[in-house]
């Protein structure tokens, strides 16, 4: 078994050794295999059909579907929380029915829509609960709270309020900072911002985008969002009713050539809005502001030349002018609604 998830299990200190994280460059090997996983439930109901794939350790697999295609059901039968039928899962090269319910689930950080926090538990008590139950001590799962919650944009001064005291957004995210307390290699999240309002939800992604690129967790993220799935993971599942997986490849690879009618149907009219997510801002066609003369540029959104070109489109879509400003340190430039749909995105096959 892998070293990072030996020490995970066994030292009940929660933390994995240096020399076990990411330190740039590629990715390492599997983290998570699924080798003709089937579930069939006792009426018959067929959820999960024999799918196979890697996860790749530090990266984020999105699981893309409709109601009905198994995406939650994978996901509770990586950390045993359903039993598969038949088939393998392999984490690190075990079997996860070898390992003991408690400790395969402590290694894994698990997300859930509006947070699945404990009510009649403080923001605080919430966070600690995974490093208290691996036996950290007190003082140690405090500091470790208090480091998560700025970490997830949260003031430390919303510790000691309950669930129901805290907005959907500061909800879910002290859901994900209670599922990174003890540092866990893996991550599950099931449609964690399908509860908050859309301004919300893109700011949450944002932030989740951010934190992966700090963390590089390995991730399994459940999502019946096009444009969810191309912004924030590296490789999409698109699973169609029964669990069967259509496909699995990297974001452009699904819009630009989906491999079946069930793929490019899935993605709809979603697709070329999707496809804006993969250009990038500073690369849009962008007017001097010195010729945008019927408004004030100064009135003008504004949006980072790091940032997409779909982030661009949202800011333009949020003002009366249908226009933006793309920034960078080297200067600005207005961009219009009229341009964005004038450009050129890349190709499609269906």
């Amino acid at each position: 078994m892998n070293t990072r998830w030996k020490t995970f299990a066994s030292s009940r200190g929660g933390e994995a050794p240096a020399g076990d994280r990411r330190a740039g460059g590629g990715y390492p090997t599997s983290v998570l295999r699924l080798v003709d996983v089937r579930k069939v439930f006792v009426d018959g109901t067929v959820a999960v059909t024999s799918l196979t794939m890697d996860l790749v350790d530090g990266s984020v697999t999105m699981l893309l579907g409709s109601s009905g295609s198994g995406k939650t059901t994978t996901l509770r039968m990586i950390n045993r929380m359903i039993e598969r039928t038949g088939g393998d899962i392999l984490l690190d090269g075990v079997d996860v029915r070898t390992l003991p319910e408690h400790e395969l689930r402590r290694s894994m950080g698990y997300v859930i829509q509006q947070g699945g926090l404990f009510p009649h538990r403080t923001v605080l008590d919430n966070v600690t609960t995974v490093p208290r139950l691996l036996g950290w001590d007190k003082k140690r799962a405090r500091e470790r709270a208090f480091e998560l919650l700025g970490l997830v944009g949260l003031d430390t001064a919303l510790a000691g309020r309950y669930p129901t005291q805290l907005s959907g957004g500061q909800q879910q995210r002290v859901g994900v900072a209670r599922a990174l307390a003890a540092d866990p290699p893996i991550l599950l999240m099931d449609e964690p911002f399908g509860a908050v309002d859309p301004i919300v939800r893109q700011q949450l992604q944002t932030e989740f985008a951010k934190l992966q690129r700090e963390l590089h967790k390995t991730v399994v993220f459940v999502t019946h969002d096009v444009s969810e799935a191309v912004a924030l993971g590296d490789q999409i599942a698109v699973l169609g009713d029964g669990g069967v997986l259509q496909q699995l490849a990297t974001p452009a690879e699904i819009l630009t050539a989906p491999a079946n009618d069930f793929v490019a149907d899935f993605l709809g009219g979603e697709r070329r809005l999707a496809l804006l997510g993969l250009v990038p801002a500073s690369s849009l066609p962008l007017r001097p502001l010195s010729s945008v003369t019927d408004i004030d540029p100064a009135d003008l959104p504004r949006v980072s030349a790091s940032a997409t070109a779909r982030t661009v489109l949202d800011a333009a879509l949020g003002h009366p002018a249908g226009a933006a400003v793309v920034e960078d340190a080297s200067g600005a430039g207005a961009v219009f609604l009229v341009d964005l749909a004038a450009l050129d995105v890349p190709s499609t096959r269906r």
